[in-house]
């Protein structure tokens, strides 16, 4: 089986590649871009074949998918940062929309009987009214930034592709996942790296933080690419499946739980320029449309999760030091 996967050098993309590579008869190519970093994927050079493609780019996705005629896709590449879609709106629309776009044009033109799993997002929910809780497949969308716009569109139009051409497209709106190698600028994540980079000494004993009232549902990345491979494996095509773990933690707790595996003591202040200028309140999916079809739940608790992510910082932190 031939597997494609998208920002195979990001976070989640990373752990998929190491799934795959788990199972027997896969091959795995990836495509990445002439800037992207390694780090995330250098442990796995060599077990893949990488494409240098630029998504946005019609014909080099053409001529990528025509060199590989990939079983499956699992489609991760992105703009996936909230705040950054604030800064540049138009970039993260037109990449995340065009990319995904090319992709599906370069499907039907090549005649292949590729199955494609499109990494939606709980951001496109949005405004969620206590009433509406927990989020499940049929909650409408009123998303509260260019990225939840920009997803909210990625999954309409894999909807239509596939209801226009018969492409097997299952979409999966992921809610929030960390775990080891989470980018710096996502929450859990510059906790961590603030408390390991506290501890090396590197830092005064302050860590800096926005909204702390927030409330997110977080799965384990080692648990979500578990559920892309299901969703191509077992999902319906054209079908979208909430993936979450069904429970809502204040990021006040998330904090709480990063700060009690911490080996200093530590003050905590709030950064006006971590404030966002429109937050969702609270996100909490439901994910049993999902289960059903496939008995996938989440295994790995979140203090594991975070404690990994912690060790993950140290080790980054430690190895800069020496």
């Amino acid at each position: 089986m031939k597997v494609l996967i998208t920002g195979i050098t990001g976070f989640a993309g990373s752990h998929l590649a190491e799934l795959c590579l788990q199972k027997p008869d896969v091959k795995i190519y990836g495509t990445v871009r002439m800037r992207s970093r390694l780090n995330n994927i250098s442990h796995l050079i060599d077990s893949l074949e990488l494409h240098e493609c630029d998504l946005r780019d019609p014909f080099a996705v053409q001529k990528v998918l025509g060199e590989v005629a990939p079983d499956y896709i699992f489609h991760l590449a992105a703009q996936s940062f909230v705040p950054t879609s604030w800064k540049a709106p138009e970039e993260t629309i037109t990449t995340n929309i065009l990319s995904q776009l090319n992709i599906f044009e370069a499907i039907r033109h090549l005649k292949l009987e590729t199955r494609v799993q499109i990494a939606c997002s709980s951001e496109q929910y949005g405004l969620v009214y206590p009433e509406e809780l927990p989020i499940s497949e049929d909650n409408l969308f009123r998303p509260l930034s260019p990225y939840g716009v920009s997803k909210v569109a990625q999954d309409l139009l894999g909807y239509q592709y596939h209801a226009s051409y018969g492409l097997h497209i299952v979409r999966t709106r992921a809610f929030n996942h960390t775990g080891p190698r989470r980018g710096e600028s996502f929450v859990t994540s510059s906790f961590c790296k603030q408390v390991a980079e506290i501890e090396a000494g590197k830092r005064p004993p302050v860590l800096h933080c926005g909204n702390l009232d927030a409330r997110r549902d977080f799965t384990d990345v080692r648990d979500m690419v578990r559920a892309y491979w299901l969703a191509l494996e077992k999902g319906e095509p054209g079908e979208a499946y909430v993936v979450a773990s069904g429970n809502a933690y204040k990021i006040r707790e998330v904090l709480d739980t990063v700060l009690a595996g911490a080996k200093c003591d530590i003050e905590v202040k709030p950064a006006p320029e971590l404030m966002r200028p429109s937050d969702v309140p609270v996100l909490m999916g439901d994910a049993t449309k999902f289960n059903r079809l496939t008995g996938w739940e989440p295994q790995i608790p979140f203090a594991k999760t975070m404690q990994d992510l912690l060790d993950y910082w140290r080790r980054v932190i430690n190895s800069e030091a020496a």
